[in-house]
């Protein structure tokens, strides 16, 4: 094995240029469906952490603008939810439905001390946090007895906390700040989402009770629900809601706009086949890019054989037999292709490092939030290990077919060859 592995070295140096192409595309193949693959589980981890910040089982009902006339009444209206849709949602469905909140929406100037910014506060039911995931820093969420005393305190993002206190904003906590002329107590901080300013959180009751009190309107609906586990069930109790509700407000039975409703199963469901869509395409164009490294390998090997016929014939005429040519060709295929394969792991490996170090830390501004699009943009060992043994398989393929060709040639015949 020692005399093969030289000779292997002294015809790749013999042959720098051929020996250079055959690596290339070896290595090329291999590190591109590594970042292909890499760049499109960073998008896929992305959206599925988005899509884990909200419980799939839930939705959020809120009033639109009617798009169809009804019973004298034309399009255009604006619909806004009371206390009857609520109660019809917590009554009239409760084979499905199971926990139901509402959110009330106010905004306002926010001080502590010297330091002030404009703030917009959710007053919520403690159901919020269930649906909407939010991970608190420190204290706790809005519970029950705020709901129930209509208890005017205050659940602040780490972003707001930041602008009201510098220094250390987590000694917040248990202090006062108004927002107008009404002092709120911070029972908690969580963590914002992105660089903006985000919203801060107090019971639906005293958000409701100070800033709603001369409107019938109770601003959004939420609940959670349960037994719908099929696509088709899931629309069909969606229909049968927005129905109930389009009666309630003189909204005509087929108007999808009267009622706002934003269903986070249909959502993750879409996700899903949206990420399905993505990896199979990247998959597909990954195996083609691999494929045209299994090409140039081939061509190459092909002209190496060609090239080196009158070698051969020299081998036979001396007395080699065909098993010692078919030999050299395959361990000389699989040792560049091994080599050059590593080789283009591991750059594979470090752009995919290098794509997690930078795309994967940045944020974009989509308007209301800012999010990371590119979260841990990179492949499994396994997976690099299985392309590399996919290119090594098919380099040592591509070499034995000329291989064989070239080890049953006569020996006049080879020598005869240019």
């Amino acid at each position: 094995m020692h005399d093969i592995i030289t000779e292997i070295w002294q015809t790749a140096r013999r042959n720098k240029l051929r020996t250079t192409l055959t690596g290339f595309a070896v290595a090329w193949g291999i590190f591109m469906i590594i970042v292909l693959l890499g760049a499109g589980n960073g998008l896929i981890n992305a959206t599925m952490k988005m899509n884990g910040d909200f419980l799939t089982n839930s939705m959020e009902v809120d009033g639109g603008w009617t798009s169809m006339p009804y019973k004298g009444l034309k399009e255009g209206r604006d619909i806004q939810l009371n206390v009857k849709d609520l109660e019809a949602t917590r009554t009239e469905f409760t084979e499905n439905i199971d926990e139901v909140g509402a959110n009330y929406f106010t905004s306002g100037t926010a001080s502590y001390g010297e330091n002030y910014m404009n703030i917009r506060i959710a007053g919520v039911h403690p159901i919020h946090t269930k649906i909407v995931k939010e991970h608190m820093l420190c204290g706790r969420f809005i519970n029950d007895i705020d709901l129930k005393d209509r208890r005017k305190v205050i659940v602040l993002g780490d972003n707001q906390a930041k602008e009201l206190e510098p220094k250390d904003y987590k000694t917040l906590l248990g202090k006062y700040i108004k927002v107008g002329d009404i002092s709120f107590k911070v029972v908690g901080i969580y963590k914002s989402r992105g660089e903006g300013n985000g919203r801060a959180y107090s019971s639906y009751t005293a958000i409701k009770s100070i800033y709603g009190a001369d409107t019938p309107s109770l601003g959004s609906i939420e609940f959670t629900f349960k037994g719908l586990t099929s696509e088709d069930a899931n629309e069909a109790f969606e229909k049968d809601y927005r129905r109930r509700l389009n009666g309630m407000h003189q909204i005509h039975p087929e108007d999808d706009r009267g009622i706002w409703i934003w269903n986070n199963y249909a959502q993750s469901q879409q996700m899903e086949k949206g990420i399905d869509i993505i990896h199979t395409f990247l998959w597909v164009i990954g195996l083609f890019t691999l494929l045209s490294g299994i090409v140039g390998v081939s061509n190459i090997m092909l002209i190496t054989v060609k090239e080196r016929t009158h070698e051969f014939g020299i081998r036979k005429a001396i007395g080699a037999k065909p098993w010692s040519i078919l030999r050299l060709i395959i361990v000389e295929s699989v040792i560049i292709t091994t080599l050059f394969g590593y080789v283009g792991m591991l750059c594979g490996v470090f752009a995919n490092e290098y794509m997690d170090a930078t795309l994967g830390h940045e944020v974009t501004d989509l308007g209301v939030e800012k999010l990371t699009l590119f979260v841990n943009p990179t492949v499994g060992l396994d997976v690099c290990i299985e392309a590399t043994l996919v290119m090594v398989i098919a380099g040592t393929i591509a070499g034995l077919i000329p291989a064989y060709k070239a080890s049953r040639i006569r020996p006049i015949e080879a020598l005869r060859a240019d």
